[in-house]
Order: structure tokens, then C-alpha cells, then sequence
């Protein structure tokens, strides 16, 4: 079942993580790596009838995830996700969360080792805005995809769509599906590479292994 985004209420979900969800077939084992207050694994619970369990650092949003019920374990996702077994799950998440991770390239062996399948999203940083922000003012830009001050930013591997397509050439990894998100949060109707780079706030992607 594809959820219509037209068909539900704004208070449902976020519309990116609607699209998250509209990649998530139905009745799969699902791993959410870093999944906040459980909002978008409690939606695939409800609407896709999903077997869901997340990974979250911290206690606030550990403590609302399991006030929805929710399985989720408090702590570093790079090291906790190394105590799953290979295969455990059909589709492993890491939303908004590629760019905190020491080793970007590690996390995204480890998604594809524990499931079959990984979606990935993250803040492009060449987006336009910021190309024009640094170049005018040569300063950090903070936007609402990268809002934090340079100086207390979790975000510590800035990289944008390009960079993300060429990592994952580079770790022999299959991209199966992939959008640029827009400024509103929802899906951009580019196919060029460097309109998505230029223009998208946001990529998302479905990877693989080869």
C-alpha cells in the first residue's frame, strides 16, 4: 500500500517522513537508527503494520518512544547497532542523522549488514542558499535543514547529494531509489544530478547491497 500524501492530515507525520514511510513496504522488520521520539516508527506501526524498534542517545526521546509503546534502546547508534545480528531487519532508517556520525562510510556498512535494505536521508549541504551564504558572507550558514551554530553543531561530516552518490560508488553499494527533498518537505521532480545537488535542502535515498 502507497499512503497518499494528499489523503492525510498534517498532524499524522511530518511530510518527510512521509516519505520515509512510502518507501517501507508493508509488514516488514524495521530499525529506526536514531529515531528521535518514535514518531515515524509509531506510523509505520499503525499504517503499515510494520515490526518496528529504534536506537535513540537521547533519554527524552527514549522515554517519549516508549510512552507510544515502543521498543527503543538508549544509546550511541555507531556502537549499538554492531550488537545486531546480520540480516536482522527488511529496512534499516537513518534519518537526519548521517551527517553526526564519525564515520559516515562505517554506518552505512553496518545498515546494509543488519538489513537488506537502508533509507537514507540527510541535509544537502550544497544547496544553493548555503553556496550563497558562505561565498557573500564566508561564514557557517545555519538554515532549517543546518540549524545550529557552527560552534555547537552535532553535525560534524557536512556532505551533499554528490558526495553522498559518489561514497556509496566508492563502497560498492546499490542506490535503488533516490529523490532530492525541497524546502516544504516534500518529494522535488528533478532527475539531473546537479539540479538535485543545487536545489534540494535535503536528499533521500533506498540502498542496497550489490
Amino acid at each position: 500500500m502507497d499512503i497518499n500524501q494528499n489523503n492525510l492530515r498534517a498532524s499524522d507525520i511530518r511530510i518527510d517522513l512521509l516519505l520515509i514511510a512510502n518507501m517501507i513496504p508493508d509488514g516488514v522488520r524495521v530499525l529506526d537508527v536514531g529515531c528521535g521520539d518514535g514518531e515515524l516508527l509509531n506510523f509505520l506501526r499503525r499504517e503499515k503494520n510494520a515490526e518496528v524498534r529504534g536506537i535513540e542517545l537521547s533519554p527524552n526521546g527514549v522515554n517519549k518512544s516508549v510512552a507510544k509503546g515502543l521498543s527503543v534502546i538508549q544509546g550511541n547508534a555507531e556502537k549499538e547497532i554492531s550488537h545486531f545480528p546480520d540480516n536482522s531487519f527488511d529496512y534499516v532508517i537513518l534519518s537526519q542523522t548521517l551527517q553526526a556520525m564519525d564515520r559516515p562510510d562505517r554506518i552505512l556498512k553496518e545498515l546494509l549488514r543488519v538489513g537488506k535494505r537502508a533509507v537514507v536521508s540527510f541535509p544537502n549541504f550544497g544547496h544553493w542558499r548555503v553556496r550563497i551564504h558562505l561565498a557573500l558572507k564566508g561564514k557557517m550558514p545555519v538554515t532549517k535543514s543546518l540549524d545550529y551554530p557552527w560552534y555547537s553543531t552535532p553535525n560534524i561530516h557536512f556532505c551533499t547529494i554528490r558526495d553522498f552518490v559518489d561514497l556509496c560508488e566508492k563502497l560498492d553499494i546499490k542506490i535503488e531509489k533516490g529523490m532530492a527533498v525541497g524546502n516544504t518537505g516534500s518529494k522535488m521532480f528533478v532527475n539531473s544530478m546537479i539540479l538535485s545537488n543545487l536545489f534540494g535542502t535535503q536528499g533521500l535515498y533506498v540502498i542496497a547491497r550489490n
